[in-house]
């Protein structure tokens, strides 16, 4: 049925660049956004620290990880990061969350199980609420256990930022449902994205939980340029890299491409899938990474903000 909803996006940008993130801001972005993992197949950051200086270049919009790795920290380690930079940031913070486990040997390096790194995720994620929000707090659990302690201070939000959970599996959507306050798949199709949010909706549903309080989101390469070949080109040169194989077989499901005509049109199929929030990441030659932030925020987004715009939600 048709409806009114604001469909909003952020953008996923480089740490080294960190000192022109305001423009993420004044091109309209609703929020800023980096990743992170200890060793990958090229450069790395750490992505609460990253957001920290984020946050001192915007001062409206939020800041978000997409994602933090979990499963490679202490929970009550990054429950005092996570609390420290919700607070500085006046409240501005959203945490997606995932488990990894594309490269086995960030986990080798910290001594966690890959098997584990799902339970370990969930078992932090409750603890991490429980710190944020109760004092003299005791938990014990399969992995992780304290005693009668006390996190201070305490995030700018009453029980801590959102936390969104990441993923492309059906554990992830029942990680979302139970404990998430928002969903973040990525490396989907419109129909496979339609698919997964009625799976959500059903565990939301078994859970006795309001679907309004998890926000469909979805983490979206996209790479813009004159023609659809020429985006094409440039965005499986750029993943296959990344990902360390080869993208080219599956390019054109996953990823957002041609010019800004094509990409808004292939973005209103996620949007008639369900998706209310959009995380954007430019894909193609880094030299370019500019040119699209601005090409997206020029003829792509206001096509989705006109007053009125009406949304089909299956």
């Amino acid at each position: 049925m048709g409806t009114d909803r604001t469909v909003r996006f952020g953008l996923v940008f480089p740490p080294a660049s960190w000192r022109q993130a305001g423009l993420v801001e004044e091109l309209g972005y609703d929020s800023v956004w980096t990743g992170e993992h200890l060793f990958f197949y090229g450069p790395t950051y750490d992505a609460l620290i990253a957001l920290s200086f984020f946050a001192q270049q915007v001062r409206r919009i939020d800041v978000g990880s997409a994602v933090v790795l979990v499963p490679l920290r202490h929970p009550v380690a990054l429950a005092k990061a996570v609390a420290t930079l919700d607070l500085l940031s006046g409240g501005r913070l959203i945490l997606g969350v995932g488990v990894g486990g594309e490269y086995p040997k960030e986990f080798e390096a910290v001594g966690v199980p890959v098997g584990e790194r799902g339970a370990r995720t969930n078992e932090s994620i409750r603890l991490m609420r429980q710190l944020w929000s109760a004092e003299n707090v005791t938990f014990r659990g399969r992995f992780f256990r304290v005693e009668n302690v006390t996190l201070w201070p305490r995030p700018a939000r009453p029980g801590g930022p959102p936390i969104w959970v990441a993923g492309r599996s059906e554990a992830a959507i029942r990680r979302a449902a139970r404990l998430g306050s928002g969903y973040l798949p990525y490396l989907f199709s419109p129909e496979r994205y339609r698919t997964s949010l009625g799976l959500l909706g059903q565990e939301l549903d078994r859970l006795d939980r309001n679907p309004a309080e998890v926000v469909r989101g979805l983490y979206q390469f996209i790479c813009v340029a004159d023609s659809y070949a020429e985006a094409r080109a440039e965005a499986v040169e750029r993943l296959s890299r990344q990902y360390n194989q080869p993208f080219d077989r599956i390019v054109d499901r996953y990823v957002v491409l041609g010019n800004p005509d094509d990409c808004r049109r292939r973005l209103e199929e996620y949007v008639a899938a369900g998706a209310e929030y959009f995380v954007l990441v430019p894909t193609g030659r880094s030299d370019r990474y500019f040119e699209q932030v601005r090409a997206i925020a020029t003829g792509v987004l206001p096509r989705f903000r006109r007053p009125g715009l009406k949304a089909l939600i299956g």
